[in-house]
Order: structure tokens, then C-alpha cells, then sequence
């Protein structure tokens, strides 16, 4: 009976040390996370509607989807039902493209235009940059996880200190 204690105490103990170093892997993880968050969030009024682990959804009025994936690079999807959204979904760009990477946010919203606008000409994705932005938009309907959108705005933060770029993140 003791021996059996004894083991079970020593089995919680090895647990508890496995399940509180996740704990700490994930809260490590999550500073960098929460303060790209916050720092959308007072960059462009948005406010955070929910987060799972490395994702973080966001409500604006000025867009139907805006979320943020923080892994590498970090990313922000925004996203509209109208195949010709309102000025104020490419301000929302500009202003999320500032919280994201510091981007000038005038220069980053007419950028989004301009990127949109030539997607609806060419019906293809239109991709550009802008300091250490990437913006990639499209139009049209869609197959994948964002099928409802018709417009839709990647932004993602390039590596600083020339580092290579990474491939194009796919939407969603």
C-alpha cells in the first residue's frame, strides 16, 4: 500500500512538472502574443473577440474577419463580404499595417486600395510591400476557409535586418 502511494505521489509530481513546463513554454509564448494584440488593438480601435493559442480574432467595424496569427511570420487577415468594400476597410488596413510592422499607415492604405483595385481589374491576387510589410489582396469568391469573404487583405511583417523572405502566407 505504501509503495503504491509512493508511486502515485511520484507520478503526480513528474505530471505536475511535465503540465507547468507547458504552462511556461505557453506563457513565454504568450507575452509576444498579447502585446502584438494590444498594440493592434490601440492602433486601429478593434477589440479582441476571442484568442487560442497563437490566434487572435478581433471585431472592427470597418471589416466582417480581422484576425492576427502571431506565429512567424505574424500575420493580420482582414476580410469583407463586399466585392467593393467601404474607404474604411482600407483605412482599417492602413492602421493594422502600422500596429503590425510600423508602416506608415496613409502609405499602407493606399497601398490596400491600389492592391485591391488591381486585383479587380486582373482577377488575380495582387501582392506588394511597404517597409517591412508584405500585403497581399484579392477578390472574387473563394474555396477555402475564407469563402464568404470577397475581399480579403493579408498582412504580414517581414524579418528585419535584410533576412530573407519568407514564402507568401496563404489567407485565412
Amino acid at each position: 500500500m505504501r509503495d503504491r502511494l509512493l508511486r502515485t505521489a511520484l507520478l503526480a509530481l513528474l505530471l505536475g512538472s511535465a503540465s507547468s513546463g507547458a504552462v511556461a513554454a505557453d506563457r513565454d509564448r504568450a507575452p509576444g502574443c498579447d502585446a502584438l494584440a494590444v498594440r493592434l488593438i490601440r492602433a486601429t480601435g478593434a477589440s479582441l473577440a476571442g484568442r487560442t493559442g497563437s490566434l487572435a480574432v478581433f471585431r472592427a467595424a470597418d471589416a466582417d474577419r480581422m484576425s492576427l496569427d502571431c506565429r512567424t511570420p505574424p500575420r493580420i487577415v482582414l476580410g469583407s463580404l463586399d466585392r467593393e468594400p467601404r474607404p474604411g476597410f482600407f483605412v482599417l488596413a492602413g492602421l493594422a499595417a502600422s500596429g503590425l510592422a510600423g508602416a506608415e499607415a496613409g502609405a499602407a492604405e493606399i497601398l490596400a486600395l491600389n492592391l485591391h483595385q488591381a486585383s479587380l481589374l486582373s482577377g488575380a491576387p495582387r501582392e506588394g510591400r511597404i517597409g517591412r510589410l508584405r500585403m497581399r489582396c484579392e477578390t472574387g469568391p473563394r474555396q477555402d476557409g475564407l469563402a464568404g469573404d470577397l475581399s480579403v487583405c493579408v498582412l504580414a511583417a517581414l524579418p528585419r535586418r535584410g533576412a530573407a523572405l519568407p514564402p507568401a502566407p496563404p489567407p485565412g
